[in-house]
């Protein structure tokens, strides 16, 4: 009986977790996309984005994506600290403003 309970919670756990749905999800565009995106004015080209960003995330950049979420594209940058440490930043890929550290 016990175990007949605990199925039920979890069945009604399950049915409670929201997947993401198709606005929540992140999808890094294809070098040929991002050729394109810039191309059209959709997104600042990535070396600009990142001479504006220096002062506030300064380091070695190690890796950048160009992403689509919901509406807009996004920068997902990986920085490199002179301490050593691991740093990401989210950037607005329109206009160029930092939207988050993660």
């Amino acid at each position: 009986m016990a175990a007949l309970g605990l199925l039920a919670l979890l069945v009604l756990l399950l049915a409670a977790h929201r997947p993401a749905t198709a606005d929540d999800a992140l999808r890094c565009l294809s070098r040929n996309e991002q050729r394109a995106a810039i191309a059209d004015g959709k997104a600042m080209p990535l070396a600009t984005v990142r001479r504006t960003l220096r002062q506030k995330v300064p380091g070695e950049l190690v890796r950048a994506r160009l992403c689509q979420q919901s509406e807009r594209l996004m920068y997902l940058l990986t920085v490199l600290a002179r301490d050593g440490k691991v740093r990401h930043a989210s950037v607005d890929a329109a206009n160029g403003i930092l939207v988050g550290e993660p």
